[in-house]
């Protein structure tokens, strides 16, 4: 039988459709089996537990992704290495978006875990006989992960609070973790903003009481006014939209573990940890059930979360005090239902 020209044409082009949408397919896989690294400020703070849990749990696997972790104490330095391109994504502070869209740098975060900063305001107990309150810290020493950090920001704003100018105390950067906890002990801060499960630690050795609590949403609202997104995962724009594929499996990673985090008790995420972050299991699990009402259930951003963030960083973050932020710009939900 032999063809028309018409026919000729038609089936050259159904040909040329099937190689186009077949390369197509081809360049999906190949964008969902690139190696992803994600660097942690901090990866053993329970802000970020889900950083791990995604991982143990298998459900970066699950999604046919090849994810690598790395940790980097400070969030200020975490967002270097993204901007630097040493990593492809970051999990840490929300408000790095806002402040990195004030210096020309499209960063968005495309997933959210925590409503509120999970950060604690620890009063040395040395100190805690004449700090009652955020109001008492004039002429002392604060302890803060890193200067420009979220908790120098945050600290500064509670300090504000109370009528005090930044220039009223000392901020010292201590890190977190072990290096928190020997400022304390050592008595070179007294008070810092530290998360669990330090805070717990400190408690149960009896070195420091808790002076603010933002691990939930009712002491955040009383501390800053509303909610304040702060764990999160955030990307440049660039890769979100080079890399769609990746960002959507990599959004619903983490959304499944946000699920699996309210519907397992304390114990039995503890229990999906790795044993070395557990070196007093029974306090990792307190100071886990204390953290519990801080997490997302479905990684959206909370609608009172942007404008609340704004507001803390106008006031003392030198970047953003004065200038103009487009808030839409700084997060999306799109990711989270695509796949």
């Amino acid at each position: 039988m032999q063809l028309s020209f018409g026919a000729l044409r038609r089936v050259a082009l159904a040909g040329g459709l099937l190689f186009a949408m077949a390369l197509q397919g081809a360049h999906a896989a190949d964008d969902a089996g690139d190696k992803i690294t994600i660097m942690v400020g901090g990866i053993t703070k329970l802000i970020y537990l889900p950083a791990r849990l995604t991982e143990q749990l298998g459900y970066f696997r699950d999604e046919g992704l090849n994810v690598e972790l790395l940790s980097q104490p400070a969030g200020v330095d975490a967002e270097n290495e993204l901007l630097a391109g040493a990593v492809q994504a970051v999990v840490g502070f929300y408000d790095h978006t806002i402040d990195l869209q004030t210096k020309g740098k499209d960063v968005k975060a495309i997933v959210v875990f925590g409503q509120v900063p999970g950060e604690v305001e620890m009063v040395s107990s040395k100190a805690a006989g004449t700090i009652k309150s955020m109001a008492d810290v004039k002429g002392k020493t604060l302890g803060v992960t890193g200067l420009g950090s979220s908790t120098s920001f945050l600290t500064q704003y509670l300090a504000s609070q109370h009528g005090l100018a930044s220039s009223a105390y000392t901020l010292l950067p201590v890190g977190a973790d072990a290096s928190f906890i020997a400022a304390i002990k050592q008595g070179r801060i007294d008070a810092g903003m530290t998360t669990e499960p330090t805070v717990s630690a400190l408690q149960k050795a009896g070195d420091a009481r808790v002076l603010v609590d933002m691990r939930t949403v009712d002491g955040t609202r009383a501390a800053l006014g509303g909610t304040y997104p702060g764990a999160s995962l955030y990307v440049q724009d660039a890769w979100a939209e080079s890399h769609k594929v990746q960002a959507a499996k990599l959004a619903h990673a983490f959304v499944r573990t946000m699920q699996f985090i309210h519907t397992h008790s304390a114990e039995e995420i503890a229990a999906q940890m790795p044993a070395d972050y557990q070196k007093d299991k029974a306090l990792y699990v307190s100071a886990l059930k204390a953290s519990l009402p801080m997490y997302t259930a479905d990684g959206k951003m909370p609608a009172d979360g942007p404008a609340t963030v704004l507001k803390v960083l106008s006031s003392f973050n030198p970047s953003v005090k004065g200038k103009h932020v487009d808030l839409s710009r700084t997060y999306t939900n799109e990711f989270l239902s695509a796949k």
